[in-house]
């Protein structure tokens, strides 16, 4: 005959990751993932970054895979620092891994410690997320992964209290951060560019005449880079989604 399981067993996870979660607030750590972090970090280590390329890379993530774990805010800073440190193709890919695995170490966790227990005191809103899972669950996640109309945590747990397949929801939340994480590191990528010319013409003043008052400044036509060209592409894409989206479900009602 089984054991039962005890409730420490089922709620020590989520009460470890929250207690966390406060001391990291309460320390104020999460206050320096700022993009002027990032870039001094980026400017102090370069050499470290360019030798050791893949430990960096992992470490990069990791950091993601933690800030995503904890429900900590960053991710948009993280994503547009991974293009900014390894350029938009690999920042993307990293960011996108690693906010999944973050999203699907939260998913677990609180499956394993709420399950479906707050099904039957629902409120209407609530009630209403889990109409729409259960009618569609992979369209309807993926829409709320695509169109941000609530937090990324929030959508990271109402499905695991709303009965939601866990490979649905690994599959509909890597799909679903694609346009958006492409799009903020192509801007990242396309930000080290104009960072790095502003720097070189500070440089060049200094070098040539400081006395006329040389300062850090950058052009805004220097902002028109091809990569931020191609995260506004890629965001006005993003936005369309939602709409074909919607379209695609009202034909495939009428359909039936």
């Amino acid at each position: 005959m089984a054991t039962p399981r005890s409730p420490w067993g089922r709620w020590w996870p989520l009460l470890f990751v929250g207690a966390l979660t406060l001391a990291v607030l309460a320390l104020g750590w999460h206050e320096h993932v700022t993009l002027g972090n990032v870039v001094t970090f980026r400017d102090r280590f370069h050499l470290l970054l360019h030798e050791h390329r893949l430990s960096s890379l992992l470490a990069y993530i990791l950091i993601y895979v933690l800030m995503t774990a904890l429900s900590l805010p960053g991710g948009l800073v993280l994503t547009v620092g991974g293009g900014l440190m390894f350029g938009w193709l690999i920042g993307s890919f990293a960011s996108i891994l690693a906010a999944t695995a973050g999203a699907t170490i939260v998913f677990l966790i609180a499956r394993t410690a709420l399950g479906e227990g707050l099904n039957t005191k629902a409120a209407p809103w609530l009630a209403k997320l889990k109409s729409g899972f259960n009618r569609d669950a992979f369209n309807y996640l993926l829409f709320l992964r695509l169109v941000p109309a609530f937090p990324f945590w929030f959508v990271n747990i109402a499905p695991a209290i709303l009965g939601v397949p866990l490979r649905t929801y690994v599959v509909t939340t890597f799909l679903g951060i694609i346009p958006g994480s492409l799009a903020l590191s192509a801007a990242g990528a396309g930000l080290d560019s104009v960072i790095a010319a502003a720097k070189a013409n500070y440089a060049s003043c200094l070098a040539g005449n400081p006395a006329r008052g040389c300062k850090l400044a950058i052009d805004a036509h220097a902002l028109l880079t091809k990569e931020i060209m191609l995260a506004l592409v890629l965001l006005g894409f993003a936005a369309l989604i939602p709409i074909g989206l919607k379209k695609w479900k009202a034909c495939h009602a009428k359909g039936k």
